[in-house]
């Protein structure tokens, strides 16, 4: 189960923006009502905390849009909350209340008992009625909605004993209720579903929704199961003016149906994946792999080469829903998943087979836990050894180890956990068997990354031991202060020896505080390391980065924190991380990799300015951090799609970190950014726009430098500066008014200097060659030397064409004053100029095309074919074809050509001109 909210939030922008309200304490909320005729009258359905018997659930309203909050019915006992609140949409002072009496701890589920019942209000939930006619004595978790079509009907669905569990029904405002239908399919699993829902417009329509989705048409009487894309289903918003527009939210997310629940949007469209571990591999574009609340197991791309990540980037593997994922980092081909009771899965990425290695093979959905061999977590712990591929462990209440891809398992641990048998029985109750909790178990599991035969074993019960002698003998070593908490995460240190940091979380005990430790000595003492954070909510992952010692991130239960003194301070580092459960947390590649519970997967790129982050750079005015290794990437094909659902990528080019001790006012102080080559020449030149504003931004050749006060990011394309902008409505070359991009570099050192005033910093940033293809120095130097020489040629073209309408203009000009003042020669000799200036214009360019289809009309002149040739042979980094080099060798004296022709205009004709003109004319230096 999840652990808990943190209160009522309000919007006032439709949801663009969002305020909390109160009601924090209350945890678990069950149900919002809002008043259809006045907004600021609320009531919320709060359960309370399940795992602590705390007196704080019950109806609460508010009729002042949330500034304050009474609660309006108590429940009947401290374990007893409400669940779910209906209100009569043709009467709002009558509502509804299912209350709910049930407990929960790390081993068992209770639903029912004296406290579960239904509630109803006359007076806006100012006093309420117990209803009992026609229910069962007895209730465990309820679920109830009123009729808008119809006054006075209500219907419920019912937890009970046996056959009284079902659906009931009451036509006269809850005074008498009536059983409609007791069958299972409405009622199964009853701790997880019971929601039932009104049809606006028509009386005799209702839906159940559980593991199915159920639709009844003659008011409960008989069900259909309506298609969905995803099963669990746990509540439906329907249209109140068209009732077939209906939201279905489960648990794989979300689907709209405009046509009664005919046909639904797809269901992988949005990022709200619910993962409880993650893990990656160490290929560049390295893969994230997890399992998602039953939405089945991922492995995806870290990044793409077409700016997105997009469905063709992922793939599903084996296990399930709960999979932690093992493997090999540097030959992933074999991948281990796994899913409830102890299933795990061999996945082959290169035949695409998967085979069941378990263990020991039990169907062991349903029976209790002192009934199986094994007990293992729902999300049991898979790990593949980083010393021996071939070696695999996967944890139960013992510790098992494969060395033959899963074909043999032996114990290498006794059972590591507290073995209480009076634990291990069917976890539900009154009504309801559940059999889903599985308790006494191993729940993580780390192996020293400096020797194989050092493991760490933590427990759901709050235990840890560690072995140093691949498991012949073990020692508990756990912190003080753990108690009967779940040790969530292990992280042995890459850097030291017997350094580890352990988390616990106790929320199942009604503790929500942070708890995490680090010991120096295989955990013969420990040192409590969570003070520095917040301490509302708990810490469920501490890991060390494997670069800068000490440096620690912390995912918690609303958010991420980065510790750069071995955890004896902590801050934020939530950037623009949505507030989500951080789940899990791994540093790949310089890259910080986080699991959510409810965001899916997050990346923070390039993990530069932590890991050299010291306190003097906090105060300075300007410091310039030495940037990671850029790739020169290969270019490809793009194919993100029109309407195909995708995910930003990481940025291509190199990510150049840098503070500012204040925000410059833009108007009167600058920043650039230069990047200098082997020759010290200036290559590229970014800099600040005012128009853009202090947070820079754009992209390509458009884009602005960032000047925030604090820590600022640049992005270098890699490329050399661009063109010359020519202002005509369309160039075959460049577009609409815009330059054209300037070459991509080839790989090497490359010198960055940071402006500033007068103040100048100064580092180097590192290009390399793509992975994925083969570098080869002599072929790279033919292309850069082609690619420099196309973009001269072009720019050279660019450079003239950009000055050639203010030419013109002047010469314009004359030839009026001289056509007035009756001088026909100098009027016909400027005439002359201009026609010879617009017959080199249109030699080289299209003037009156105003688009890409123009072409069909205006055939391309020399600009575009250099433009043409120029883009080719920047992308032509695995060595220029002999087409290639034939064509800009066919265009070199066509070049020259129309170069020549220019100058002959500038040197002669206009000069001869400015001779007979009077005031000379400002002539372009080119």
């Amino acid at each position: 189960m999840s652990s808990q909210g943190d209160g009522v939030y309000k919007s006032t922008d439709a949801g663009g923006s969002w305020t909390h309200i109160g009601l924090d304490h209350v945890r678990q909320i069950g149900e919002i009502r809002i008043h259809p005729g006045d907004p600021d009258i609320i009531w919320v359905a709060a359960q309370g905390n399940v795992y602590a018997a705390e007196d704080d659930g019950g109806i609460f309203k508010s009729t002042d849009g949330g500034a304050t909050w009474r609660r309006v019915l108590e429940p009947a006992n401290r374990t007893t909350g409400a669940v779910d609140l209906a209100l009569d949409m043709g009467n709002p002072r009558i509502l509804y209340a299912a209350m709910w009496d049930n407990q929960r701890t790390a081993w068992d589920l209770r639903s029912g008992g004296p406290g579960s019942g239904i509630w109803r209000s006359v007076d806006g939930g100012e006093s309420w009625k117990r209803l009992a006619g026609g229910l069962p004595e007895g209730m465990g978790k309820i679920g109830v909605a009123a009729s808008p079509a119809k006054a006075g009907r209500v219907w419920a669905i019912v937890e009970a004993e046996g056959d009284e569990s079902g659906l009931y029904r009451s036509d006269n405002g809850g005074d008498t209720w009536k059983q409609l239908n007791k069958h299972r399919l409405l009622h199964t699993r009853s701790w997880y579903y019971m929601h039932v829902f009104a049809d606006p417009v028509d009386e005799n329509t209702v839906y159940v929704l559980n593991a199915p989705f159920m639709k009844s048409i003659d008011g409960g009487k008989t069900f259909s199961r309506i298609s969905v894309p995803h099963g669990d289903n746990h509540y439906l918003w329907i249209n109140p003016n068209e009732p077939r527009w209906m939201v279905n939210a489960n648990d794989g997310g979300a689907n709209v149906s405009f046509d009664g629940g005919a046909s639904w949007s797809r269901q992988d469209n949005q990022p709200t994946g619910q993962f409880y571990r993650v893990n990656t591999d160490n290929r560049f574009e390295y893969r994230v792999y997890g399992g998602q609340q039953d939405s089945g197991t991922v492995a995806i791309r870290s990044r793409s080469r077409d700016g997105a990540i997009g469905r063709d980037d992922w793939e599903a593997h084996g296990g399930g829903e709960s999979a932690s994922f093992g493997l090999d980092p540097e030959n992933p081909r074999y991948t281990y998943a796994g899913s409830p009771w102890g299933r795990i899965d061999e996945f082959d990425t290169e035949t695409r087979t998967v085979r069941s290695v378990r263990a020991y093979e039990i169907l062991g959905r349903g029976l209790p836990a002192g009934e199986q061999k094994y007990r293992f977590n729902w999300n049991a712990p898979i790990v593949v050894s980083q010393h021996d591929s071939d070696v695999i462990y996967h944890a139960a209440n013992v510790l098992l180890k494969s060395t033959d891809r899963g074909y043999n398992w032996q114990a290498v641990s006794p059972d590591l956990t507290r073995n209480e048998t009076d634990k291990h029985g069917k976890g539900g109750g009154p009504y309801t068997n559940e059999n889903l909790e599985m308790y006494n178990t191993i729940f993580a599991v780390e192996e020293s990354p400096q020797d194989a035969n050092t493991l760490w074993a933590g427990t759901d019960d709050g235990l840890l031991h560690v072995t140093r002698d691949g498991g012949e003998t073990w020692s508990e070593v756990t912190p003080r202060g753990v108690g009967r908490g779940m040790i969530n995460s292990i992280d042995a240190s890459e850097h030291v020896p017997g350094v580890a940091y352990v988390t616990a979380i106790k929320y199942k005990e009604g503790d929500n505080a942070p708890y995490a430790w680090r010991t120096d000595d295989y955990g013969q003492s420990w040192k409590r390391i969570a003070g520095g954070l917040p301490q509302d909510h708990f810490v469920r992952v501490v890991r060390e980065d494997p670069e800068r010692q000490g440096l620690l991130y912390a995912g918690m239960e609303r958010g991420l924190f980065v510790s750069v003194d071995d955890g004896g301070s902590w801050q934020s580092l939530q950037l623009n991380l949505p507030v989500v459960p951080i789940t899990d947390l791994m540093v790949r590649r310089g890259d910080l990799v986080l699991a959510t519970q409810g965001r899916a997967f997050w990346i923070v790129d390039d993990l530069s300015p932590l890991r050299q982050y010291a306190t003097s750079q906090v105060d300075a005015e300007l410091h310039l951090y030495q940037p990671a290794q850029a790739i020169r990437l290969t270019p490809t094909r793009g194919r993100i799609a029109g309407g195909e659902m995708y995910a930003p990528s990481a940025p291509h080019g190199a990510l150049i970190y840098y503070a500012l001790g204040s925000e410059p006012a833009l108007e009167e102080e600058e920043v650039v950014l230069e990047i200098l080559n082997s020759d010290d020449n200036v290559i590229r030149r970014l800099a600040t726009d005012v128009a853009i504003g202090n947070e820079g931004g754009g992209g390509g050749v458009t884009y602005a430098l960032p000047a925030e006060a604090g820590l600022n990011r640049a992005l270098w394309d890699l490329r050399t500066a661009p063109t010359t902008k020519v202002d005509y409505p369309f160039m075959a070359g460049a577009g609409s008014g815009r330059p054209v991009a300037g070459y991509h570099i080839a790989p090497g050192t490359y010198r960055l200097r940071l402006t500033r005033g007068d103040m100048v910093r100064e580092s180097t940033v590192e290009v390399v060659w793509d992975p994925i293809n083969d570098y080869d120095p002599a072929r790279i130097a033919e292309q850069q030397l082609a690619v420099a020489e196309a973009f001269d040629m072009l720019d050279a073209i660019y450079r003239r064409l950009a000055v050639l309408p203010e030419l013109r203009s002047q010469v314009e000009m004359r030839r009026k004053l001289a056509k007035a003042a009756g001088d026909s020669e100098l009027a016909e000799s400027a005439r002359a100029l201009l026609d010879d200036l617009d017959a080199w214009r249109d030699s080289v360019s299209t003037p009156k095309a105003t688009n890409t289809q123009d072409v069909l009309h205006f055939p391309p002149k020399l600009e575009a074919f250099l433009a043409n040739i120029y883009g080719i042979i920047d992308k032509a980094v695995l060595g220029l074809t002999q087409g290639q080099r034939d064509r800009l060798a066919d265009l070199r004296p066509r070049w020259e050509a129309a170069i020549d022709t220019w100058d002959q205009i500038i040197e002669e004709q206009v000069a001869e001109f400015n001779d007979g003109a009077g005031p000379a004319m400002l002539v372009p230096n080119l």
